[in-house]
């Protein structure tokens, strides 16, 4: 996200200025309309500043006066706990114009936390120049400002376990025609992009197009307020930011194509050695259990949904759906009903509910699919499908309906392979994967051709694994957690992702009529939470 700072030149502390984090924010921001913004040049390598003397605001008063710990987390004993935030960071802490209080996800957040640790939260608006610094040295207890994690800043301070991963995006006008993606923006030498400075944002920027077409600005919501008005052409943001700008200028802004990056993390900093890391990682963790911290996410970073536009009508007209009934939880067959189901099911019901079709799913095989969509067998394959250049040679996808990275897959009891880099080390390892899918690219190129066993449907290699036939599994994060829910107990996943940024989409003949409607249906099930909930209900670990 956004928050980077630049190494320093000095001495004894070496105190990174990060250029890789983004900093200050988190999840979709609301868009504030500040006094036109002052550009200041691409940073030069900063000399550390100390942040300003924080002034503190008090939160309000909890509920009750002495609230009580959730059962089996650490109690804090009222104890207050001083929060940095900036204040200018939507939707992860701003001030609410209505009541002239701080505002955001960072606020409820560490309400919900203290909550539950039994602390008083206690903000203290903090500048985002030298925070690091800051925490550091103690002058408060934790900065909550949407802060990417990154190895540069882990030498100076400490990280909370993750709480959100996002990428980032480029921010554009709604009535920008040229700037389409990261491709549009590079060969439209004359458009000016525009950061926060000493963030991850500005770092993504200088790499993609130059330092000559990059404009810095002191604070998040100045590049904002200078796309709007004209002063630059783009915004290099946090997709999460950029949501909650949109939300706060309603038909000003849009997002110009993918994702430009994946796979960053966002963490509360802390001083090294702080007693306040362990506590606030057990409350995170109960809440994303419970689904808190998905609630809060669709507080401030879902898009507000537009008006609802007319859909086209289908007339009634069957829609052949090819699924491979053998890759939970997009489809498999019910043990208890003997019928499909799964995520692909529940989405094309939906759609053909929204466009007047009838779905007919039919089972199809993995290998040749690609084959036969471009032959026209079926109208449609809806199998969580990797949206790659390759595939789109011989067929023709929908716009995206889902992120995913790729994960390990390892048995419950599994000691020895923790991550990646485990997993390359241990060469005795076998690693399952299914034929032909990007899976198995990824774990030719992580371990070689000669450690990968290759099956013809997805469910064979984590039946390999639990039997103990392979060791590992190589496979998309969603459907590694509907395997864990289908084989409770059984299955965990080592370390972080190890692929970011790829794409799920539908798969029609090229030139079929049916992308256009299929699109439409999609945008407004994404507007309107549909999406969400359907992740929800398939693919969030079961407790």
């Amino acid at each position: 996200m956004r928050r980077y700072t630049v190494p320093l030149l000095l001495v004894a502390f070496a105190l990174a200025l990060i250029l890789s984090a983004c900093g200050g924010g988190a999840a979709a921001p609301t868009a504030t309309a500040p006094p036109p913004p002052t550009a200041t040049k691409a940073p030069p390598s900063p000399t550390a500043t100390k942040a300003p003397p924080p002034t503190a605001t008090k939160a309000p008063p909890p509920p009750t006066a002495t609230p009580k710990p959730a059962a089996g987390l650490p109690d804090l004993g009222g104890r207050e706990v001083r929060i940095a935030v900036e204040n200018a960071y939507p939707p992860f802490n701003f001030i609410d114009k209505k009541t002239g209080k701080g505002a955001g996800w960072d606020y409820d957040a560490w309400r919900e936390i203290c909550k539950r640790l039994n602390c008083k939260p206690v903000f203290v608006e903090t500048a985002w120049e030298g925070i690091f610094e800051a925490a550091a040295a103690g002058e408060f207890d934790v900065a909550a400002d949407g802060i990417t994690i990154t190895d540069e800043r882990k030498k100076i301070v400490a990280f909370s376990d993750p709480y959100m991963e996002y990428g980032q995006v480029i921010l554009v006008r709604a009535d920008e025609q040229e700037i389409k993606d990261k491709e549009s923006l590079i060969a439209h030498k004359d458009k000016i992009v525009g950061v926060q400075l000493g963030t991850t944002n500005e770092e993504t920027a200088i790499k993609l197009v130059g330092e000559d077409r990059v404009k810095s600005f002191d604070t998040f919501d100045l590049p904002v307020s200078a796309l709007i008005s004209g002063d630059v052409d783009a915004v290099i943001i946090d997709e999460v930011a950029a949501v909650g700008f949109m939300n706060e200028n309603p038909g000003k802004l849009k997002i110009a194509g993918p994702r430009i990056t994946a796979g960053e993390y966002l963490g509360f900093v802390f001083q090294k050695g702080s007693d306040l890391i362990e506590p606030v990682n057990k409350a995170l963790a109960a809440m994303k259990a419970d689904g808190t911290l998905d609630k809060l996410y669709d507080k401030w970073f879902r898009p507000k949904a537009p008006a609802t536009a007319e859909l086209p009508d289908l007339g009634g007209r069957e829609v052949r759906i090819a699924v491979e009934n053998a890759y939970p939880p997009f489809n498999f067959i019910d043990k208890k009903t003997g019928k499909g189901a799964g995520w692909d099911y529940d989405a094309w019901r939906e759609i053909c509910k929204r466009l007047n079709c009838k779905p007919v799913f039919v089972e199809t095989a993995w290998e040749g699919i690609f084959e036969a969509a471009a032959a026209g067998e079926f109208d449609v394959a809806a199998d969580g499908i990797t949206i790659t250049d390759e595939r789109k040679k011989i067929v023709a996808f929908s716009d995206p309906y889902m992120e995913y990275g790729q994960v390990i897959l390892v048995r419950a009891d599994e000691q020895e392979i923790k991550d990646k880099e485990s997993l390359i080390a241990h060469k005795d390892k076998i690693v399952g994967v299914q034929l032909g899918t990007t899976n198995e690219e990824t774990a030719i190129k992580l371990v070689g051709e000669d450690r990968v066993k290759s099956f013809d449907t997805f469910d064979l290699p984590v039946s390999a694994l639990i039997s103990g036939d392979v060791d590992a599994v190589i496979i998309d994060e969603v459907a590694a957690v509907g395997f864990m829910n289908e084989n409770p107990g059984k299955l965990k996943i080592a370390g972080p992702r190890i692929t970011a940024g790829e794409y799920l989409g539908f798969v029609f003949q090229k030139g079929s009529d049916l992308i256009e409607p299929v699109n439409k249906a999609l945008a407004a099930m994404k507007a309107d939470g549909t999406l969400d909930k359907l992740y929800d209900k398939w693919f969030r670990p079961k407790q």
